[in-house]
């Protein structure tokens, strides 16, 4: 039997925060109790620093930035850019991880290309046993591509697959209503003259209405005969939303109005939304500020989206705002998202529950990770 005692801690439960120890046997939590830990044991000790879940990440595109370094860069040794990624993942207090790849795009900006490297690195990655986080496939299915079925089946018996997401950022829809918005956000790798983007509009407008339904509906009938949770992304007015549920969809991603963010909430989806949007104060795109929703109550979960770091950063945020308890905004990054996929073993210090466990200090009210457990195994 391994046993290991977290000692001197503000241990923050889903409601509360206990000042005490919790007993780690065999990887899974097996005691939490207030006060100082018994004499005898060996203790880990916290130093008074706060004790939390390991963190659950339902979306990240921080892979691609190791595995696409530059645009149109794809890195020739995509295992050793897993193992990078993953460092940093867990650094940033975060244990299960669903690593986000499209399945489609536009304007080539190498994400196809990479999309075969980067399920196979994780993969092998996983295989080696190495990893210091759980990686699990979040495969984002951009409905408006007519590569998209050829791309997405032959990934879909990649057993670390657990989480699908379809999207739609065809210029004129959802995020990109205001195609002037679109053109400012791609004039990073092209251009166009107004002629030009006239022309390139019309010409994805009418690519999407060829194939957007027939794609979604595949992938839809995929999942529901798998059993796969399935996310709709970047919600926008509450036609976007129904036609989400209509679909047994339960995880709106990103939704770019309150509109939109309330009406999913009422309706039991879980409203996901990014960690960066509560820590730069707002949207970097223009959209419904994530605090605001929180404010409201509709906010169920955050994401990193593309800055680890951000997740245990918002909470606290959160938290200092008074918009939330710290066990409340904790929720958000831990019991809640795990809930969301289904995965009831984590997400929570409770008895019973796997010991993914994160040991935090503020510094200049800063969160600190300090150390890192999985499974009752110190990994950072």
């Amino acid at each position: 039997m391994n046993e290991l005692v977290f000692g001197n801690c503000r241990i923050v439960l889903e409601y509360e925060i206990m000042d005490g120890h919790v007993v780690v046997r065999d990887g899974k939590i097996a005691e939490i109790a207030e006060g100082p830990a018994p004499r005898g044991t060996q203790v880990y000790d916290c130093e008074g620093g706060y004790l939390v879940p390991g963190l659950v990440e339902l979306h990240t595109d921080n892979l691609e930035k190791h595995l696409l370094p530059r645009p149109k860069v794809l890195w020739p040794e995509p295992e050793s850019a897993f193992f990078a990624h993953d460092a940093q993942i867990v650094s940033s207090g975060i244990t299960t991880v669903f690593d986000a790849l499209s399945v489609g795009e536009y304007h080539d900006k190498g994400r196809i290309a990479m999309l075969g490297e980067a399920v196979q690195a994780l993969h092998a990655c996983r295989e080696t046993g190495a990893l210091r986080a759980d990686h699990l496939l979040h495969l984002r299915c951009e409905v408006a591509d007519p590569r998209m079925q050829d791309l997405f089946f032959p990934l879909t018996d990649e057993p670390a697959l657990h989480l699908v997401s379809l999207m739609d950022h065809t210029p004129g829809q959802r995020q990109w209503r205001n195609t002037e918005s679109y053109r400012t956000y791609y004039s990073q790798i092209v251009s166009w003259t107004d002629e030009e983007f006239s022309r390139m509009v019309d010409e994805l407008q009418a690519r999407r209405d060829a194939c957007a339904d027939g794609n979604a509906a595949s992938v839809v009938a995929f999942c529901h005969q798998r059993k796969l949770p399935m996310a709709s992304h970047d919600d926008t007015l509450l036609e976007h939303v129904n036609e989400a549920l209509a679909n047994g969809v339960s995880i709106c991603e990103f939704p770019t109005t309150e509109e939109a963010a309330r009406y999913a909430a009422e309706s039991g989806m879980t409203v996901l939304m990014g960690a960066p949007n509560i820590v730069r104060g707002g949207s970097h795109s223009g959209n419904v500020g994530a605090e605001e929703v929180a404010k409201q109550g509709y906010l169920g979960a955050l994401s990193s989206d593309y800055v680890p770091i951000s997740l245990i950063g918002a909470v606290f945020t959160l938290a200092k705002h008074g918009t939330m308890t710290l066990p409340e905004a904790m929720q958000l990054v831990t019991s809640r998202p795990a809930d969301a996929v289904g995965l009831k073993d984590r997400g929570r210090i409770a008895e019973g529950l796997r010991a993914d466990l994160a040991v935090l200090r503020l510094v200049d009210d800063v969160p600190l990770v300090r150390s890192v457990w999985r499974e009752g195994r110190q990994v950072f």
